[in-house]
């Protein structure tokens, strides 16, 4: 329903904001990773969610788009409501959590409040093959590496490969080969590793 909001920060605090918009105020609740990049605003844009309950509607911001898309992933599993969500991203930068579930760190997800093992375990086969996958907003944001291996990453991920076994196959390379410094040799290298 709001894709976003663009206006003055006219009250913060680590887990709401009120955005002005032309006039109008919106309570918009917000993880403390969102509140760590507004701090210092006076103004800005926050991507937003709209969550419709029975018992009323409630507006989640974020500073970054991928911080959002992630959100909606983690919230598409059974047992992760919009508030642990927000504790999640409160507890972790976006792609740390990302990491997490890529390489199927259980024990960090269950280290964050309101996550359990069976949660952590099912946020790790849910979204394995989903985060970080582009068009999913988070694969923007590198996960690990420097640009050229992330360069990489998602060129092995566009032509089908999954990405823990692009992954695996871009380190061996990088191991057997750190002197590599083209895009299109570490790829040809990184597929006869698979």
């Amino acid at each position: 329903m709001y894709a976003y909001l663009q206006g003055k920060f006219t009250l913060k605090n680590p887990a709401q904001v009120y955005v002005d918009v032309n006039g109008v105020g919106y309570e918009v609740n917000i993880s403390l990773n969102t509140y760590s990049h507004i701090q210092p605003l006076n103004e800005g844009k926050l991507f937003t969610f709209l969550q419709v309950k029975e018992d009323g509607h409630v507006l989640f911001g974020f500073f970054e788009k991928e911080e959002k898309e992630l959100f909606l992933q983690l919230i598409s599993v059974s047992g992760v409501g919009a508030a642990t969500a927000r504790m999640m991203l409160s507890h972790q930068k976006p792609d740390e959590i990302s990491k997490a579930i890529l390489l199927g760190n259980v024990k960090l997800l269950e280290s964050i409040k309101g996550i359990g093992k069976k949660t952590a375990e099912r946020l790790v086969l849910e979204l394995r093959d989903k985060v970080g996958k582009p068009g999913t907003g988070t694969g923007s944001t590198p996960v690990w590496g420097n640009s050229l291996q992330q360069d990489a990453l998602n060129a092995l991920v566009a032509l089908g490969i999954s990405k823990p076994m692009a992954e695996t196959s871009i380190q061996k390379t990088i191991k057997a080969d750190p002197g590599i410094n083209s895009l299109e040799e570490l790829i040809k290298k990184a597929l006869k590793t698979i």
